[in-house]
């Protein structure tokens, strides 16, 4: 159940994309959403409105939404969608009836017929209208123009009768009885029609009217007809007589908030005028103004001022943006509401008889990228949300349910981050999907402060806390109380100063370099979370370790690798709760579905000298089916977290109990953000995908898990909608059905990955013709499609044919096409070069006369020096006529006017201009091998500039080995280099370095950094590890291994990080190894990978007691019976009466060869293990693990002859299987007693004792 909430904002330029029912319910499309209108009591109560439903089917945009206004069918509802479909609604169910696909292309009009119950309308951007007929399922189209269609509506008074609206200006009347028949053109307006409105009473009485409104100077006597009112772009509203076919009125509307006397095109470009003929005033016409005013027109008035504005009594009640739709219902106590929806994002409801404003509804345009309130102002909620705005929404306020303000100035992009300043009230710190960081002050109408320092990504995460080095040392004016911190996608977390957000920020990773003295690379950062007392700080990795530093020196003091995917969330645990030991509880989120909660209490108060390693959770929370993307701890209850996750659910744990409390399921889509009230510790917010924030009761949910399977669900249904898209695109093809023919208007593009997938089925001689299309010739412009395909199998055979290899297998029937192929290309005219003299031969080409003259020209020329420039013979005279036929050639009237620019150069080249030559090919981008081989001739300089300007040509070619082969000729290895590298060559560039560069090159460690990166985002571990191997970064090639999380790459992870000298890594990484293989019951591989390491022999007599107990257990049948992969020939079951630690120890002594004096040591190492506190839901194979670690611990005290030690270990081996809720498996151990060494039975009787009697009645031995 769902209490208050902000819905997603209406479609903007839809003639009727919302509408109210006659019992109070509003429809808005969005993926159409309806909203239950609760009218106040009296007029002094401002705000009664609360979310009823949703109805989810199209899936393309919504475009109209109308109610049935009959009695009985006051529920029933249609919408129609940019895909075509028309779809029928039960809203009381919020069950889809029926749908229809009666149109080809995008439906931009809709209405139900206020006068029969069963006749709905529609209009598409072709022109065509459509009749759907509710109770029999039949449709009926009509073609009456040939228009796009904005608007249409049915007639109140008769049935049969629609008005449509069309693009270009033109309204039609129109009989839908008559197949359509055109009653009336109306024509008056010169651009779009965006609504249309019938007067309520079905006569025309007399109206006012002056000289300049049309062809009725003083009015209209009553008739049959009715009158129409419409609204167009072109800023006028005319009244239209039905009985004449003519216009009536014309409204102009008033420039209310214009300075001067010129308009705006901008505003007239912008502007949507809708209008609305209330019910029970026919004399009164609403329609929308040029910024989203309202004004209530008087048609029997007189004079320039014949509206009234709405909203006088104060200020902001107006919609500051262009209004789209407009819809009234008359309540039960006798008034009228009017419901409208603008660009602004808010929905208004007024009273149409004072003209005020009784509420407004705030939408949302964008996903809720993060939500959170003010730990100062109470019941302050702000909300980033995707249409670049924030929101601030007092929850608390009484008066006005829905206060949100809105922010806009300084953003300019999504919202994707927000934090509260911890002690300053009104402080919002906000972030962005474009890499800025700014602070608003939400209690003055300033603009924000921005930071300086831009992020090269999104901005995911925001957070306060106190300042660290440089910026706790202090400046000038002293050092703040707390520092903005942010993180963002490409892995780097700033922190800013709040007082001076124009200084540099600094990246924290330096200091955490400094002061745990890391040489390797640091994993990329992707969330934080300080504690709330300020002492530590949680920051979450790519790879999914989390590292706990402590402030201000940022000490690493523990590293968390639990989680295996990239870190979405981190939440410490409020300090406020009556519980100490719970302060120090992290829970993290990850693109893993499961949550864990650590207990990080023994390292934040006893800080070890090393940082310390954890690989077990504290609790474990599952349910969720997708990746967690946000969480947030109740600060009313104690160990309470709800988390929201990609499955659309929002889920409340009880974290000791690692119980499922509650399950929200209100959303549509993925959820991205949540946070509990601050006042009601039942109430908590969500946002997500659809658009909406949600307020909702925990204690009011059906539900308490998430849906099982969801995600595969959802991935079967991706499947089936791809597969249906395969079909539709199948039958678009030229054979495919009819009617397959007509384009999808609306339908997506078809992308290459798309393409990828659809190719698949094709057929391999489809592969083959298609193969051989690629070097065949481009067939010519005037030939078909089919001429061209049939033309290139042709030529595929007669190359196979030439080359003998299809000759054997051919048919007949391929021979003789063969043949006849051979025979049109050895038949076809070769055809002749382009000249390079196309002036001069041309001029050769004239009449006879002319060319004779041309010879008496060219005697006088030789003989007598006559002048002039007779340019076309400049072959037979001298060689300035010839040079002056080059220029005339290259220039004037032939090659560079056709575009024959390597004409030109070789003309150059001719007449000895090289360098003129090489400039004009360069400019050009004619730029070749052979000019690239002449160019030294000019010269060293000139040579080297044409290398560089051909270098800048291939790369435009995406020749980029060609380009920087030839900067190698000029000796630029580097910018060579560089070219490689910035198209992502890395391998090549790589090979150029190693064999010009000697082996110590810098640029060599920086190449190989650069493509492990690359390599490691894209999931190939293996060559990005190779790559930080050749860059000496053993660490990070280690790391980047065990990323891949199974056993394999652990084992090869621990031996690169043993053999690098990384012994703490290859410490860490063994012990994660022999941890998956001892799950796995594979004991040999588990010791094999921890006897590489002699400082791992602790950890190895620990599996050691793990596979005898698990064997002994085993063989009394009280555990059941698990297939076991490898085991040691000394766990098989012994001797009957020798007890467990008789036997360890002899074990020990055999095969480990353990001896009295490192016994001590051993004990000592051991107790630094971890040993969480058993939970019910444990599975049995983690319970026996972590109870033979007690029991071995247990063997040491008892080779130590530390009896306290003894027992107090015995009694917690015992314990762990009987708290997590395995009570055979520890009156086993008692029974039988195994965990008796000799000698010592007496001294815990009293300890089994009691362990059975507890036991006693809960289950039967």
């Amino acid at each position: 159940m769902r209490e208050r909430s902000l819905p997603a904002s209406p479609n903007w330029y839809c003639s009727r994309c919302s509408d109210v029912s006659s019992s109070g319910l509003l429809g808005v499309g969005r993926s159409v959403r309806a909203y239950r209108d609760r009218p106040p009591e009296t007029i002094t109560v401002s705000f009664s409105v609360c979310f009823s439903g949703e109805l989810v089917g199209h899936k393309d945009l919504v475009s109209g939404f109308s109610f049935c206004q009959h009695a009985g069918q006051s529920h029933i509802c249609v919408s129609s969608s940019s895909d075509g479909s028309i779809r029928f609604w039960d809203s009381s169910s919020k069950t889809l009836i029926r749908d229809h696909a009666a149109h080809q292309s995008s439906v931009s009009a809709l209405h139900w017929s206020p006068v029969d119950k069963n006749l709905v309308v529609s209009g598409d951007e072709k022109g065509v209208v459509v009749c759907h007929w509710y109770h029999t399922g039949d449709t009926t189209s009509f073609f009456p123009e040939p228009r796009t269609i904005f608007c249409l509506t049915c007639s109140p008074h008769t049935w049969n009768y629609v008005a449509v609206g069309y693009k270009d200006g033109m309204i039609v009347l129109i009989d839908v009885s008559k197949k359509g028949e055109v009653i009336h053109r109306l024509r008056g307006h010169d651009d779009e029609i965006h609504a249309l409105a019938w007067s309520p009473v079905a006569r025309e009485d007399a109206l006012y009217t002056r000289p300049e409104d049309g062809e009725a100077t003083n009015g209209v006597s009553g008739g049959e007809g009715c009158y129409l009112a419409s609204g167009s772009k072109d800023q006028t509203v005319r009244l239209w007589s039905t009985a004449k076919g003519k216009g009536v009125m014309t409204l102009k509307l008033p420039y209310l908030k214009r300075r001067g006397t010129a308009v705006d095109p901008g505003v007239k470009e912008r502007l949507w005028l809708s209008v609305h003929w209330p019910k029970g005033r026919p004399t009164q016409l609403v329609s929308s103004c040029f910024s989203g005013e309202l004004v209530m027109w008087d048609l029997t008035k007189s004079g320039k001022q014949r509206w009234t504005l709405f909203g006088t009594s104060s200020e902001g009640q107006n919609h500051s943006r262009i209004v789209f739709n407009m819809s009234s219902v008359h309540l039960q106590d006798g008034r009228e509401l009017l419901i409208s929806t603008s660009m602004d994002r808010e929905v208004k409801c007024w009273d149409l008889a004072s003209l005020e404003c009784c509420w407004t509804l705030p939408t949302l345009g964008g996903f809720v990228y993060a939500l959170t309130f003010s730990p100062v102002g109470t019941g302050c909620l702000a909300l980033g949300v995707g249409d670049n705005m924030i929101r601030v929404w007092n929850t608390l306020t009484t008066q006005n349910k829905y206060d949100v303000r809105s922010f806009w100035q300084g953003i300019k992009s999504k919202v994707t981050a927000l934090a509260w300043h911890p002690t300053k009230e009104g402080s919002l710190s906000f972030g962005t999907d474009d890499g800025k960081v700014g602070i608003y002050d939400v209690f003055s109408n300033k603009p924000p402060q921005i930071s300086s320092s831009y992020h090269r990504k999104t901005v995911y995460t925001l957070a306060w806390g106190p300042p660290v080095p440089p910026m706790s040392f202090g400046t000038a004016g002293g050092k703040p109380s707390f520092s903005l911190y942010s993180c963002a996608g490409e892995g780097v977390i700033l922190q800013h100063d709040p007082y001076k957000l124009n200084g540099e920020a600094s990246d924290i990773d330096k200091l955490i370099r400094d002061t745990n003295d890391i040489k390797h690379k640091l994993s990329p950062h992707t969330d934080l979370s300080w504690k709330p007392d300020g002492k530590v700080v949680a920051i979450g990795n790519e790879d999914g370790c989390i590292d706990v530093y402590q402030a201000p020196s940022l000490k690493l003091l523990c590293s968390i690798q639990q989680h295996h995917k990239i870190i979405n969330t981190l939440r410490w645990h409020h300090d406020h709760s009556s519980a100490p030991e719970l302060h120090c509880l992290l829970a993290s989120g990850s693109s893993n579905a499961i949550v864990y909660v650590h207990d990080l209490r023994s390292v934040i108060e006893n800080p070890p000298e090393s940082p310390v390693v954890l690989t077990e959770p504290y609790r474990r929370l599952c349910g969720h089916t997708a990746k967690i993307t946000g969480m947030a701890w109740s600060p009313h209850h104690n160990a309470q977290l709800v988390t929201v996750s990609y499955d659309g659910t929002a889920q409340v744990w009880d974290v000791l109990e690692e119980a499922a409390v509650s399950n929200y399921r209100g959303h549509v889509g993925y959820l991205l953000c949540v946070d509990w009230s601050p006042v009601d510790p039942d109430v908590i917010w969500t946002g997500g995908k659809d658009f909406t924030l949600q307020e909702w009761n925990v204690s009011k949910q059906q539900f308490t898990k998430p849906p099982k399977g969801k995600k595969m669900v959802d991935l079967k249904e991706k499947m089936k909608a791809n597969t249906k898209q395969k079909k539709k695109n199948k039958k678009a093809g030229p054979s495919g059905a009819e009617g397959a023919a007509q384009p999808e208007v609306n339908g997506p593009p078809v992308t290459i990955g798309e393409r990828a997938v659809m190719g698949q089925g094709v057929s391999g001689e489809d592969d083959e013709d298609e193969a051989s299309s690629t070097s065949s010739p481009a067939p010519s412009p005037g030939s078909s499609s089919e001429n061209s395909s049939c033309h290139l199998k042709i030529f595929c055979y007669f190359c196979i044919e030439a080359q003998n290899i299809f000759c054997l297998s051919a048919t007949f029937e391929m021979q003789r096409k063969s043949s006849a192929a051979v025979k049109n290309l050895t038949g076809l005219k070769k055809k002749k070069p382009r000249s390079m003299l196309p002036l001069s031969t041309s001029m050769d080409h004239r009449p006879k006369d002319e060319l004779l003259q041309d010879c008496i020209t060219l005697a006088s020329v030789r003989h007598d020096n006559s002048q002039g420039d007779h340019i076309h013979l400049g072959l037979f005279a001298d060689r300035q006529a010839l040079y002056r036929m080059f220029d005339a050639e290259g220039t004037l009237l032939g090659h560079v006017e056709a575009g024959h620019f390597d004409s030109v150069v070789y003309l150059r080249l001719w007449s000895g201009d090289l360098e003129g030559a090489l400039q004009l090919a360069t400019e050009k981008g004619e730029l070749n091998d052979h000019l690239l081989s002449i160019a030294p001739m000019a010269g060293f300089v000139v040579w080297s500039r044409t290398v560089e300007a051909f270098v800048k040509q291939l790369c435009l070619q995406e020749q980029y080995l060609k380009a920087a082969s030839h900067l190698l000729s000029i000796n630029k290895l580097y910018e060579a280099v560089d070219l490689l590298r910035s198209h992502k060559l890395y391998r090549e560039a790589i090979a150029l370095v190693k064999a010009r560069l000697p082996a110590d090159e810098p640029l060599l460690k920086e190449l190989y950094t650069c493509w492990a990166a690359v390599l490691e985002k894209d999931g190939h571990f293996s060559a990005a590890a190779k790559c930080y191997l050749a860059a000496d970064a053993s660490f990070d090639a280690a790391k980047v291994i065990a990323r891949k999380n199974d056993i394999l790459s652990l084992r090869t992870a621990a031996s690169l990080a043993r053999i690098s000298g990384e012994a703490s890594l290859a410490q860490s990484l063994s012990m994660r190894c022999a941890k998956d293989l001892a799950a796995a019951r594979d004991w040999v591989g588990a010791q094999e990978v921890l006897s590489l390491q002699d400082s791992l022999l602790v950890h190895r007599l620990h599996l050691c007691v793990a596979e005898l107990l698990s064997e002994m257990l085993g063989d009394s049948e009280v555990s059941p019976a698990a297939s076991c992969v490898s085991s040691h020939p000394w766990a098989s079951p012994g001797e009957r009466h020798i007890g467990i630690m008789d036997r360890v120890r002899d074990v020990w002594e055999e095969q480990f060869a353990v001896s009295h004096q490192s016994v001590g040591a051993l004990l000592q190492e051991l107790k630094s293990a971890e040993s969480p506190t058993p939970t019910a839901n444990s599975p049995l194979r983690q319970v026996l693990l972590y109870s033979s670690l007690h029991l071995t611990r247990a063997v040491l005290s008892w080779l130590l002859a530390d009896d306290d030690q003894l027992v107090k270990e015995l009694w917690h081996a015992v314990a762990w299987p009987r708290e997590a809720g395995h009570f055979c498996v520890s009156a086993e151990l008692c029974r039988l007693e195994v965990i008796c060494p000799s000698g010592h039975i007496i001294s815990i009787l009293n300890v089994v004792a009691a362990l059975l009697r507890q036991n006693k009645g809960k289950q039967t031995f």
